[in-house]
């Protein structure tokens, strides 16, 4: 008995469908780095079939997606080196440059390729500032081979749906790019929440994955992973008893335990607080005692379970991975990226 993530491929194409509901004229990249935020590459082919791009962070993942599309993919680092330039050639994506020292290995290039450039509006991380984006489209404008494909930034702030950093960021974008034919600015929290930065493209993440960017989900996702594991033991503990390492938690009364095949070994937050739920046969339960490799303990009350019931850890519409997170102090991305190679992934409808 092990735990199992089985990835909905009916809810990929929901989530999908809810992007272009909201920008429905904007092409859609979708962000599949970090093997599609744990979810599987292998596993996620609707997504990949229904992008217009799709986006990744390292060359090494171009090559693993390449593999498996003609679609065109896009490298969000970027290349550094002659040798990154040949490599993203051959893998025939196009490429965002973030700094002026990218520049030159682009200039020399031999071969027709596609460049995205990234300025910076204030979130301060990657990005030109507004010089080096002149510069730099003079730079590129010496080489006919290069493309310009678009021109985009990044919101620091938009899952804080009224931050100001919103409305300064997008006019700092508006006023530098306002003469470019393709612009790209809305991610996740973005395309459902600031319309006016859904421009030609729009570049979700994590709702495609059925995760909501905000603390209260207003908007129909569906989890793609769902987590599950089996209870391999019951016991019952007496007032006074305590489970787990260190004892953190002790019973009250007379309690009813399921022990859980699941632990931070497979991705499962040792910072899980008690109290965190769990769902074990439809009934939400409570997690008891600190997370341990390969374990978890439940207060399972007096709800009927037998060993081998399966109990699903998020991804269900009772128990979502954003509470899971909030539990853990943590977020919905980091629990969903985290999900190890000991855990069973499999595909389903």
């Amino acid at each position: 008995m092990h735990a199992i993530a089985s990835i909905s491929q009916s809810a990929l194409v929901h989530n999908l469908s809810i992007v272009n509901n909201f920008a429905s004229k904007a092409k859609v990249v979708s962000m599949v780095k970090a093997d599609a935020y744990g979810h599987h590459l292998e596993l996620i082919q609707p997504l990949i079939d229904g992008s217009d791009l799709l986006a990744v962070s390292e060359l090494v993942e171009v090559e693993k997606l390449r593999a498996k599309t003609n679609k065109p993919i896009l490298l969000l680092s970027g290349i550094y080196s002659m040798d990154d330039l040949q490599k993203a050639i051959e893998l025939n994506c196009q490429i965002v440059v973030h700094h002026p020292t990218q520049i030159a290995p682009l200039v020399q290039t031999q071969n027709k390729i596609s460049v995205w450039l990234k300025v910076d509006t204030g979130m301060h991380r990657l990005g030109l500032s507004n010089q080096e984006y002149t510069d730099c489209l003079l730079s590129l404008q010496t080489n006919p081979l290069i493309k310009i494909e678009c021109v985009m930034s990044h919101f620091a702030c938009a899952d804080e749906i009224n931050h100001p950093m919103n409305a300064t960021q997008l006019n700092h974008f508006n006023e530098l790019t306002s003469h470019e034919k393709n612009r790209s600015m809305a991610n996740s929290a973005a395309i459902l929440s600031q319309s006016k930065s859904i421009f030609d493209f729009v570049r979700p993440g994590i709702m495609l994955y059925g995760a909501s960017p905000f603390e209260n989900d207003t908007v129909d996702l569906r989890p793609v992973m769902q987590l599950s594991a089996p209870v391999m033991s019951i016991k019952t503990v007496r007032t006074g008893e305590s489970v787990g390492y260190g004892a953190t938690w002790m019973a009250d009364q007379k309690t009813r335990l399921a022990i859980i095949g699941i632990g931070y070994g497979d991705g499962y937050p040792r910072h899980a607080k008690n109290g965190t739920p769990v769902l074990v046969n439809n009934t939400l339960c409570s997690l008891v005692g600190r997370v341990s490799m390969d374990l978890i303990c439940v207060d399972i009350g007096n709800a009927q379970v037998s060993i081998g019931d399966n109990a699903i850890l998020w991804g269900d519409k009772k128990l979502r991975v954003e509470t899971v997170a909030r539990h853990s102090n943590t977020i919905s991305y980091e629990l969903l990226t985290g999900v190890s190679k000991r855990v069973k992934f499999v595909s389903t409808v």
